[in-house]
C-alpha cells in the first residue's frame, strides 16, 4: 500500500506523514512539496522531513518507508493521496481569505495526482476545506466517492477532547458527531454525542455544553490567536485516520466533507456528513434524523459553503 502526502514540507503534511508511518499499515509514504529559497540557497523541505521521519523508524518501530522530494512521478500508483498544500491561515484571516490563493495551488496538484494515480482516493485538507475539496473534485475528474475532505474528523476530535477535559474522563470513551461546513457555522449535535454510551446531555449542563460547542466552532481560530498559524498535529492525525480507513477497508463511520446529492435536502455541494469510509472511498452517505432546529443550522452552514463556491467560480473557471 502506498500513500502520498502533498504539502509535506509544511506542518500539517509533515504531521500526517509521520502519523501514517507510525500507524505502520502502509508499505510506503511519499512526501511531496516545492523547493524553497532562503538566504540565496535552495532547500527541499519534503525530502528533508521525509528523511528525518524515516530515521525515527528504529525508535518508533515502524517499517513504512518514508521518503520525499518535489517530483510527482514518485506518487505514481498511490492508493490514497492527501492534499495539504496551500497557504496557512494567519492572524486576522478567515478561511475564506485563502480562497483564490489556495485554489490556484490545489488545482494543479489534483491534476498531477490524478495523472499519476488514476485510481487513487483523494483526501483534501487545504483550506477553505469544503471549497478546496470541490476544486480537487473538478480538477481530478474523479467520481465523487473518491474525493473527500477532512473536516468532521478533526472537528469532532476537538469536541471530544474538550468534553473529556470538562468531565475528567478518557477521550477514548467520548463519541460525538458534527455536520456541516468546516467553519464557524459547523453543526455539533449533542444529542448524538455520548460518553461511554451515556448521552452527553445527561452529563453536562446546557451552559457548559454551549461553551464547548462555541469553542469547537472557533477551534481553528483559537490556534491562530495562540500560535500565529493553524494547528497541525490534530489535522494531520485526522487525515491519517481517514487514509487508514480507506487503505484497510475498515468501513469506518466518520464525518467527512462529501458530495451530497439530495441527502439532508441539499444538492451538489461538499458538506460534512457521516459516511461509511473504506476501499474506494465513500461507500455510503448516512442520513440521520434531525430536528427542525438542527436542520435549520445545517442549511445555514450549507448556504455559507455555497457562497464560497459561488465566489470560487467568480475567480476560477472549470
Amino acid at each position: 500500500m502506498k500513500i502520498t502526502v502533498v504539502g509535506a514540507g509544511g506542518n500539517v503534511g509533515a504531521a500526517a506523514a509521520l502519523t501514517l508511518a507510525q500507524r505502520d499499515f502502509a508499505q510506503e509514504v511519499v512526501t511531496i512539496d516545492i523547493e524553497v529559497m532562503r538566504d540565496g540557497n535552495t532547500f527541499n523541505p519534503a525530502r528533508g522531513r521525509g528523511l528525518d521521519q524515516w530515521q525515527t523508524s528504529p525508535i518508533h518501530l515502524f517499517d513504512t518507508f518514508v521518503h520525499g522530494g518535489t517530483d510527482f512521478e514518485a506518487s505514481a500508483g498511490s492508493d490514497v493521496c492527501i492534499i495539504t498544500a496551500g497557504m496557512p491561515r494567519r492572524p486576522g484571516m478567515s478561511r475564506d481569505d485563502l480562497l483564490s490563493t489556495n485554489a490556484a495551488i490545489v488545482r494543479p496538484v489534483a491534476e498531477k495526482l490524478a495523472r499519476y494515480s488514476p485510481e487513487t482516493v483523494m483526501i483534501v485538507v487545504s483550506n477553505p476545506l469544503d471549497a478546496m475539496t470541490y476544486v480537487a473534485y473538478k480538477a481530478s475528474g474523479f467520481p465523487p466517492e473518491r474525493v473527500l475532505g477532512m473536516a468532521g474528523v478533526l472537528d469532532t476530535a476537538r469536541f471530544r477532547a474538550f468534553v473529556a477535559e470538562e468531565l475528567a474522563v478518557s477521550p477514548k470513551d467520548v463519541q460525538a458527531l458534527i455536520l456541516g461546513g468546516h467553519g464557524d457555522n459547523m453543526v455539533p449535535l449533542p444529542r448524538y454525542s455520548s460518553v461511554g454510551g451515556i448521552p452527553l446531555t445527561q452529563l453536562i449542563s446546557r451552559e457548559r455544553l454551549d461553551a464547548i460547542i462555541e469553542r469547537t466552532r472557533f477551534g481553528g481560530g483559537e490556534f491562530v490567536q495562540i500560535m500565529g498559524t493553524s494547528a497541525w498535529y490534530a489535522p494531520g492525525a485526522a487525515a491519517a485516520q481517514m487514509a487508514e480507513a480507506v487503505v484497510l477497508d475498515q468501513n469506518r463511520i466518520l464525518p467527512c466533507a462529501a458530495w451530497v446529492t439530495g441527502q439532508y435536502g441539499i444538492n451538489d455541494l461538499f458538506l460534512g456528513v457521516p459516511v461509511k469510509l473504506g476501499k474506494g472511498g465513500i461507500k455510503d452517505i448516512i442520513e440521520i434524523e434531525l430536528d427542525p432546529s438542527e436542520r435549520a443550522l445545517l442549511e445555514i452552514s450549507a448556504n455559507d459553503v455555497r457562497k464560497i463556491i459561488d465566489d470560487l467560480h467568480r475567480v476560477m473557471s472549470f
